[in-house]
């Protein structure tokens, strides 16, 4: 990504941060207590939400909106088989039978990534996972069979390889299905760890562990585990449910602490980096940190399920920009739970976009509640709009 120069971002996204002032509700209690019965009402709120109907809205969905220079754009959403082929075909019926084409393919997404063409989401309720095939224009399932089923899936990670790597709480194991979706072999003994999500390096896996509060590190060849780190607590080096990851272009793991309200950075051999976020309602504080990605400038995406946004934040963890609420217009986000950046499949997406909107990386978040369970979105820049910081003088 190229967010051009740090004071052209704070222009344009000043207006996000009136545009969006609804979303960091001033009177947040902070009290842990206070803050968790909050969450249950917010759920409950969800809950009533996730049933209305959703609202059609005409014309691109810029943010910031026009006439600012925009920078992200809603671009679809991926439910039903009937959002990639746009009808009930051939295909679909068959693989579908009687059921609707536009009936979701995910009951509960999860975690989700993007690869060869393909949208993989995680569905929690499933169980299984469910693949949004782009260029063949199909969907479908799989859940697995026999020392392959699925009971709890949370998260899934893929390697160069195509081999589709899903952790599951349920069986305390990260299963590994290759390129064709058949099983393979699952890593992880009785007691390990209770993973939530895998992040894939050259040879190592890399587990976050919510029951024990650490990850582990576990050879990709063989799920022998070489070692660990962390433990539960507060401080640098700590944890308190890691929830998701990210092993950025820099090297490092970003790592999302739903207990401590923050985003960690650590070396992938666990020596503490820096600290991103902290519990609260202001700008650049997390109520619920979820999934994390950080785009190739170093720019970090935080998914906050408390929020129900997008809060994007510079290497030194100051905001540059959030968008996303909940409700059931076209782009909203209903208990979002995942964030992917990818930026290798653009040109699928660039149809998408407004005819002048020139993409460079897609942006997928998975929502629990809602109609929408997977929105797309894209950063780029507008042609013929000046993105140029002016002068403060």
């Amino acid at each position: 990504m190229q967010l051009s120069t740090s004071n052209t971002i704070h222009r344009t996204f000043r207006f996000m941060k009136c545009f969006n002032q609804s979303l960091l509700t001033p009177g947040l209690v902070l009290h842990r207590t206070l803050l968790h019965g909050l969450l249950l009402t917010s759920l409950l709120i969800l809950s009533a939400c996730s049933t209305s109907p959703k609202v059609e809205v005409s014309g691109p969905i810029f943010y910031p909106p026009l006439p600012n220079p925009p920078y992200i754009q809603y671009l679809a959403t991926f439910s039903s088989p009937s959002d990639i082929s746009g009808d009930s075909s051939e295909f679909t019926d068959f693989i579908l039978g009687d059921q609707d084409a536009n009936a979701n393919l995910v009951s509960k997404p999860y975690g989700l990534t993007v690869y060869n063409g393909k949208i993989f989401v995680v569905d929690t309720r499933g169980p299984g996972y469910a693949v949004f095939d782009l260029t063949k224009k199909r969907a479908y399932t799989v859940s697995g069979f026999g020392s392959g089923r699925m009971k709890k899936p949370i998260n899934i990670a893929i390697d160069k390889q195509g081999n589709r790597y899903i952790t599951d709480t349920d069986r305390g194991q990260v299963l590994i299905f290759d390129k064709g979706d058949r099983f393979v072999k699952a890593y992880g003994i009785k007691g390990q760890f209770k993973p939530s999500d895998v992040a894939i390096s050259e040879d190592k896996l890399f587990i976050s562990d919510v029951k024990h509060h650490k990850i582990h590190v576990l050879s990709k060849k063989t799920g022998e585990s070489l070692y660990s780190f962390g433990k539960a607590g507060q401080k640098e080096g700590e944890f308190l449910y890691p929830t998701n990851m990210e092993l950025a272009e820099d090297g490092n793991l970003y790592i999302s602490e739903v207990g401590n309200f923050r985003i960690q950075v650590v070396t992938q051999d666990g020596k503490y980096v820096k600290t991103i976020g902290k519990l609260g309602s202001g700008l650049g504080q997390f109520a619920r940190p979820k999934g994390v990605a950080v785009d190739r400038t170093g720019n970090v995406y935080v998914v906050d399920a408390a929020f129900e946004n997008v809060q994007v934040l510079d290497k030194e963890g100051k905001l540059l920009l959030f968008f996303g609420s909940s409700g059931g217009q076209p782009d909203s986000i209903n208990l979002p739970t995942d964030i992917e950046i990818d930026y290798d499949n653009v040109a699928l997406f660039q149809k998408y976009a407004a005819p002048k909107f020139k993409l460079e990386y897609i942006i997928l978040i998975a929502s629990q509640f809602g109609e929408n369970k997977v929105n797309a979105y894209g950063y780029g820049q507008m042609q013929g709009m000046d993105y140029t910081m002016p002068s403060s003088n």
